[in-house]
């Protein structure tokens, strides 16, 4: 899943589902990419206000001598819907 992560643009839909098999649609408002060292921890991390989502995976160049990806890619969405699984 977390390959294609910086794949979604505004509008998609990201479903979950919850421990009681209860399906959450989240919508993609935004997906960024920040350098790790600038990574905004406050905004991912922090509180929304409102149910929300923010995966969070690795990006852009490789390398420089770090052995890893440079930058993390956020996606922020926000809960569209829920449903049971079984509908």
């Amino acid at each position: 899943m977390f390959f294609e992560l910086g794949a979604p643009v505004p509008g998609d839909t990201i479903d979950g589902t919850g421990a009681d098999d209860t399906i959450a649609v989240f919508i993609a408002d935004r997906v960024v990419s920040h350098p790790k060292a600038r990574s905004p921890t406050d905004e991912v991390y922090g509180d929304t206000g409102h149910a929300a989502l923010r995966p969070v995976t690795c990006g852009g160049a490789y390398g420089n001598g770090a052995r890893s990806y440079l930058d993390n890619v956020i996606v922020y969405a926000s809960l569209a819907d829920s449903r049971p699984a079984w509908r």
